[in-house]
C-alpha cells in the first residue's frame, strides 16, 4: 500500500534506502561529488565570511567534539561543523549543481552527512547511502517549487534544509514517520532569499550554513519524538503555499528508485555563478573558431534563460570578488582573457581596467529557445559583434562539467588540489593524502576526519 502523500512518500523512500539499492555507477558517482566538495571546502579557507560565521558557530558549541571542522583543524559537535563546513563550501562557486532543480546539493548534504558520521563512526558504505538520499531528496524538492520559487528564494537555501535531514536521518536510522516528521521541522525552517547579492553581501554562506545545520537539528529533533508538519511539502500551508506559484508534485516522487537524480548532478568548471558557465563556454567556442582576440571583440551579447536574467540581472557593477562571479560580464570578460574564469583569474583580475572594460561590451537578453529548454537544459547562446563588422554565433548543448561533458577523475583530483592550494586550506602533499583516501571511501569501517590533525 502506498502512502497517502507524496511527502511520507519520499520521508519512507530516504529512511529506508540501502548501499545495495543504489546502481553502481550512481555510487561511484558520488564518491566524485564527495571528492568535489572537499576541494570546495578547502578552498573556502580565509574567506573572510566564512572566517566570521565559524568564529560565530565555534563560540556557541563545544571546544571539542568528534566532528571535523576542515578549515578550522579542530573538532566540535556535528551541528558547528555541519555550519562550518557548509559555509566555506559554497564561497569559491566551485561545488556542484543540479541543473533541473538549481540546487548546489553537496554543499548541504555533505557538510551534515560528513559530521554526523564522524560522531556516530559508522562506515564508508552508510555515508555514500546518506548522501545519495539527501540529493535525491533535495533535487526532486527543488524540481518540485520550480521556477518561480528560483526567482525569488535561493533552493540551496531551501530544498538544501530538506536534503540535510534526509541525510542525517538516513545515518541516525530513522523510521519513515520520523523522517517525515524530520522535513516537516526542516521545511519550516528553510529559507534564503536573492535579495543579497545587489549589495553582494555575505548571506550566502549563511544559507548553506543555516541549512545544513538546521537539517541536521530537524533529523535529531525526530529522532527524540518531537514532531514536524506531516505535509510539509504539499500542504496547504506548506512550502510550495508559501515559496511556489508554480509547483509540480509530480516533481516529488518521479522516478523515485529508478531514476538516480545523483547521477545527472554537474560539476562546476569556472568559479562562477552556474548561470554563466553556458554562455562563456559558447563564447570560448566562437573565439577558438574564429581565432578571435579580445581587441576583435566589440560587443557581445549572452542569450540566456529568465533564470540567468533574474538572478544576474542586478550585478550592474560588482564591488567584492564574490559578487563578481554573479556578473555575466565579468566572467566573459575574463574567458575571453584567459580562457577560463578560475579563481586565480577572479583574484587577480576581475576588477582590472581590460576586464572592466570588456564586461561593459557584454549585455543579456532572453532567447526563448534557452528559456524553454532550461532548467532540464542549460544551453549555452551568444552573439558576437566584432570590430572589423562580422557577427558571429556560438552555441553549446552541455556546458563542460555536465554529465554529457563532465570531469573524469583526473580532472576532479586536479580540480579539488588545485582549490586546496588556492584556498591554503591543507599543504600539497596533505591534500593529496587526503583526496586519495576519499577515493576509497567505499572500503572505509569508519568514517574519521578528513584531514589528519
Amino acid at each position: 500500500m502506498t502512502s497517502p502523500t507524496p511527502t511520507a512518500d519520499l520521508a519512507a523512500f530516504a529512511a529506508t534506502l540501502a548501499f545495495d539499492a543504489i546502481p553502481e555507477p550512481v555510487v561511484r558517482r558520488t564518491e566524485d561529488l564527495l571528492v568535489d566538495w572537499f576541494g570546495s571546502v578547502l578552498a573556502g579557507h580565509g574567506a573572510r565570511p566564512v572566517e566570521a560565521l565559524t568564529r560565530v558557530a565555534l563560540a556557541m558549541g563545544p571546544a571539542d567534539g568528534p566532528a571535523e571542522v576542515v578549515n578550522a583543524r579542530r573538532g566540535s559537535s556535528p551541528y558547528v561543523a555541519a555550519m562550518a563546513n557548509a559555509a566555506a563550501s559554497h564561497v569559491a562557486e566551485q561545488d556542484d549543481v543540479h541543473n533541473g532543480s538549481v540546487f548546489h546539493p553537496a554543499a548541504v548534504v555533505f557538510p551534515a552527512a560528513v559530521a554526523l558520521a564522524q560522531q556516530l563512526g559508522v562506515s564508508g558504505r552508510a555515508l555514500l547511502t546518506a548522501a545519495v538520499a539527501g540529493y535525491e531528496v533535495g533535487i526532486r524538492v527543488g524540481e518540485y517549487l520550480g521556477r518561480p520559487h528560483y526567482r525569488i528564494f535561493h533552493t540551496t537555501g531551501t530544498a538544501g534544509t530538506l536534503a540535510a535531514a534526509a541525510a542525517a536521518g538516513r545515518l541516525l536510522g530513522l523510521s519513515p514517520a520520523q523522517m517525515q516528521h524530520a522535513f516537516g521541522s526542516a521545511g519550516t525552517t528553510a529559507a534564503g532569499l536573492w535579495e543579497f547579492l545587489r549589495t553582494g553581501a555575505d548571506s550566502k554562506q549563511l544559507h548553506t550554513a543555516h541549512a545544513a545545520g538546521a537539517g541536521l537539528m530537524a533529523a535529531q529533533l525526530a529522532r527524540e519524538g518531537f514532531t514536524g508538519a506531516a505535509q510539509i511539502l504539499e500542504g496547504p500551508q506548506g512550502l510550495a503555499a508559501g515559496m511556489s506559484t508554480d509547483c509540480d508534485p509530480a516533481r516529488l516522487l518521479d522516478g523515485l528508485g529508478t531514476r538516480w537524480a545523483t547521477a545527472e548532478t554537474s560539476f562546476k568548471w569556472h568559479a562562477s555563478c552556474r548561470h554563466t558557465h553556458p554562455a562563456a563556454d559558447a563564447l570560448l567556442q566562437v573565439m577558438h573558431a574564429h581565432g578571435l582576440a579580445t581587441t576583435d571583440l566589440e560587443r557581445v551579447v549572452a542569450r540566456v534563460h529568465q533564470g540567468a536574467l533574474d538572478v544576474l540581472g542586478p550585478v550592474v557593477r560588482p564591488v567584492t570578488v564574490h559578487q563578481s562571479k554573479f556578473s555575466m560580464g565579468t566572467v566573459l570578460a575574463l574567458v575571453a582573457q584567459y580562457g577560463h574564469a578560475g579563481l586565480a583569474e577572479f583574484d587577480a583580475h576581475y576588477l582590472s581596467a581590460a576586464t572592466q572594460a570588456l564586461r561593459d561590451r557584454v549585455a543579456m537578453e532572453l532567447d526563448d529557445e534557452v528559456d524553454r529548454a532550461y532548467p532540464a537544459r542549460w544551453i549555452g547562446k551568444v552573439t558576437v559583434h566584432t570590430r572589423d563588422g562580422r557577427v558571429l554565433h556560438g552555441r553549446v548543448d552541455e556546458p563542460k562539467g555536465d554529465p554529457g561533458n563532465t570531469l573524469d577523475r583526473d580532472e576532479l583530483t586536479a580540480k579539488a588540489l588545485r582549490l586546496a592550494a588556492h584556498g591554503g586550506g591543507a599543504r600539497e602533499d596533505e591534500a593529496s593524502r587526503a583526496v586519495a583516501r576519499l577515493w576509497q571511501v567505499a572500503t572505509w569501517p569508519q568514517v574519521g576526519w578528513l584531514l589528519r590533525p
